[in-house]
């Protein structure tokens, strides 16, 4: 720590007088291109169903998805991930339409990259939207989440979504080795643009409750958890080596998930490894701060931009987060 000039030669409130000496000095600064919109996509026409545990969060379908891609190219937000709502009777203990060259994910890749190209498309690679019990993986006899069988059918969902054109491919089931997997599968089929970000430090959370009611995973996981796969909330050092296994097997980029009580790991990450980092705003997360907001004990956009500003000063240089839009308008005035 340097040296200041002691009080009263020294005075920090001098650089906080005005406006223009604040924005003169301040460290850090969120913009749209800091954002990742996640959005939640369903087949059909006209179909807009509301998210009741994520107010102002809808499943849509296409053609309603098509304006939000606009409005984020309009806005500068620079990516948008996509996260299937799957039909009931598509689901199977084996996940396989997550690996249909014309199932949902797909179409809606090659759709949104054919209209807007200059938007970055990003999708999940994971089982659990896919699945009959909402587990990101195969399941043996016991009940017991299978890693490398399951890390062969990643590797067909990645391919796939690949295939369509996707920019973006971050596998979020956190099984061992499946970037390695992906990354050489890739290759061999000369798909070398495709960028990975690896969900790296995917914690078991209590605060992933809303997500699964929005793509309908949350009824079939039932009373089971992802607790031997998803990483202890205990642990940090653990977090570090995932990330370091992941950057050895060829990620692009990282990922710590949930967001804001997981600052601490967003710091190590980015203090160690130096690499592109990020951060998930979870569905829990937005939540709380909505339904807050909603009873008027917090200025809804005030804590909305101060909790973006706190994952860009923790290191983190993008934010997946469902304030994408209220955010970047803002930001914009």
């Amino acid at each position: 720590m340097s040296l200041h000039a002691p009080y009263p030669q020294g005075r920090p409130r001098r650089l906080r007088r005005d406006d223009f000496t604040r924005n003169l000095v301040r460290e850090h600064r969120v913009t749209a291109h800091d954002l990742i919109y996640p959005v939640f996509v369903q087949d059909g026409q006209r179909r807009r169903d509301a998210v009741a545990s994520m107010p102002g969060v809808e499943r849509l379908s296409l053609d309603l998805l098509l304006p939000v891609a606009e409005q984020c190219v309009a806005l500068g937000i620079p990516v948008m991930a996509l996260f299937p709502v799957i039909d009931a009777s598509l689901k199977t203990p084996d996940g396989r339409e997550a690996w249909n060259p014309e199932g949902l994910v797909p179409r809606v890749v090659r759709e949104l990259k054919k209209r807007f190209p200059q938007l970055g498309v990003m999708t999940d690679v994971a089982l659990d939207p896919f699945t009959s019990h909402g587990q990101d993986g195969l399941l043996d006899e016991t009940g017991y989440i299978m890693n490398d069988e399951t890390v062969e059918v990643l590797v067909k969902q990645a391919l796939t979504q690949a295939q369509a054109g996707v920019d973006i491919v971050a596998p979020s089931d956190m099984m061992d080795g499946r970037i390695g997997a992906i990354r050489s599968a890739l290759e061999e089929r000369r798909l070398i643009h495709t960028r990975i970000m690896a969900y790296s430090a995917k914690y078991a959370s209590a605060f992933y409750g809303p997500f699964r009611d929005a793509v309908g995973s949350a009824s079939n996981l039932g009373k089971s958890n992802k607790k031997v796969y998803q990483m202890d909330p205990g642990n940090t050092d653990e977090a570090l080596r995932e990330v370091a296994m992941d950057i050895a097997e060829g990620a692009d980029m990282v990922m710590v998930k949930p967001g804001m009580p997981y600052l601490d790991i967003v710091r190590r990450v980015k203090d160690e490894f130096h690499v592109p980092t990020f951060a998930y705003q979870v569905s829990g997360e937005y939540a709380m701060l909505k339904a807050a907001a909603q009873n008027g004990w917090l200025d809804h956009d005030a804590v909305m931009l101060e909790s973006l500003l706190g994952f860009k000063r923790a290191g983190a240089d993008g934010v997946l987060t469902y304030f994408a839009i209220d955010a970047a308008k803002l930001l914009r005035s």
